[in-house]
């Protein structure tokens, strides 16, 4: 049996709306308190999504209190399926920071999973895709937060055309399909509401500009160029900021759902992830 093997335990935070936060942490047993890493799953996404566990995994085993969970209205129940659209449909920014706060409470309140190995005082916070945009407006309202990765991160809150968010703000909502299930999943026009209100909160290269905690920026150039030419947005924001271009890599660093392992280019920003946590935290 493997020595360093994490050990994993699950959670849930019921909120007041009604919603539910339900993940995991992992973590090595020895070595004392360790400094704690909240993962945030992307638009579409999961906790237990292709390359998220195995990278909570590759955290954990490198010294870390990793933290995988779902957001409240992300859509999916229990399991793995998409069985709660009418919640995805109301899900906004503001919602998804707000359950990042509700875990950071919990946190702090010792109701995670064995508090005794948790590190409250030490965070950081990893994102992929949407969950990059978010680790970034998160980190700039917390200095809590030490330091944060980006994992082919979004640098526009909105990525929908206009024809769009025409559509779910007449009708009330408008469909995007979801290539892996088939679904047709619904966007809410609060969802717009929300960016209405938050502009300036949900201006993600302003916010990384403004950031003094260090953000890794991870991209694989063989990504959507809409996130490619958002990655270069996010750098001419934040010269400061280091950032690791990935040739060859794509949206999810070729590891796919269900996994299948890992890859060299998954491997490569898992590597650079946890050298850079390790440095920072």
């Amino acid at each position: 049996m493997e020595t360093n093997a994490p050990r994993k335990a699950p959670f849930e935070l019921r909120l007041s709306d009604g919603g539910t936060i339900r993940g995991e942490v992992r973590f090595v047993p020895s070595g004392g308190r360790k400094p704690v890493v909240l993962i945030a799953h992307g638009f579409k996404g999961f906790k237990d999504w292709g390359f998220l566990p195995y990278a909570a995994e590759r955290i954990a085993k490198a010294g870390f209190y990793a933290v995988t969970f779902n957001f409240s209205r992300n859509g999916v129940g229990v399991g793995e399926a998409f069985d709660e659209l009418n919640k995805f449909a109301l899900n906004t920014y503001s919602r998804e920071l707000s359950d990042l706060e509700r875990i950071m409470a919990a946190l702090a309140g010792r109701e995670l999973p064995h508090p005794e190995q948790a590190d409250a005082k030490r965070v950081g916070i990893c994102g992929h895709s949407r969950g990059g945009g978010n680790a970034i407006v998160f980190a700039s309202e917390h200095p809590i937060v030490r330091a944060a990765v980006t994992w082919n991160g979004i640098a526009r809150a909105n990525l929908f055309d206009e024809e769009f968010e025409a559509a779910a703000r007449r009708d009330g909502q408008a469909f995007v399909p979801n290539a892996r299930t088939g679904q047709q999943m619904p966007i809410g026009k609060g969802f717009f509401e929300d960016l209405d209100q938050g502009r300036e909160r949900f201006d993600i290269p302003a916010r990384l500009a403004s950031l003094r905690a260090p953000v890794l920026l991870i991209q694989g150039d063989a990504d959507s160029p809409r996130l490619v030419e958002g990655f270069e947005r996010l750098q001419e924001a934040a010269p400061r900021q280091p950032s690791l271009r990935l040739e060859g890599a794509s949206h999810t660093f070729g590891a796919v759902h269900p996994f299948a392992g890992p890859t060299p280019e998954l491997e490569a920003a898992l590597d650079a992830t946890v050298r850079f946590l390790q440095e920072k935290m």
